[in-house]
């Protein structure tokens, strides 16, 4: 599931017209085209990490400064408490040889600490990747 953002990354992260979208770790080096595209294909603007009603899918700007592993564990679990079942959670972080690349692998393992899977990856514009998380249903 590879390619970039523009026209159709926000359908290619799953996201579709109605839904709402919370956003954590924004700041001035994100990716204003993903984050468009993303707003295109809900046809509303993201929420923010403050947000407190359910939502259909939750975007995680995550940089090596932002904090351990633990910490991104810790804001999984988080993220997942206003995710409707089925819901998409995307990380998305620098590529790498980007200032605050995380490797793989330590997004992984805190998602899977979190009880969560990492199911694909994708590059989300030209400084960023993304890796999708599957999140079990809590049967509400």
């Amino acid at each position: 599931m590879a390619g970039s953002a523009g026209a159709g990354a926000g359908t290619r992260f799953g996201f579709t017209t109605g839904q709402v979208i919370q956003e954590f770790g924004y700041d001035d080096d994100v990716d204003d085209d993903v984050r468009g595209a993303v707003e295109e294909a809900t046809g509303a603007e993201l929420v923010d990490e403050d947000y407190g009603d359910v939502c259909d899918g939750t975007l995680i700007w995550w940089r090596a400064d932002d904090g351990e592993q633990e910490d991104l564990t810790d804001l999984l679990v988080d993220a997942q408490q206003n995710l409707d079942d089925g819901g998409l959670i995307w990380v998305l972080s620098p590529k790498p040889g980007r200032p605050g690349h995380v490797r793989p692998g330590d997004i992984e393992e805190a998602v899977r600490t979190a009880g969560m899977n990492a199911t694909s990856a994708v590059s989300a514009g030209e400084t960023w990747s993304g890796i999708r998380i599957a999140v079990r249903s809590r049967g509400r």
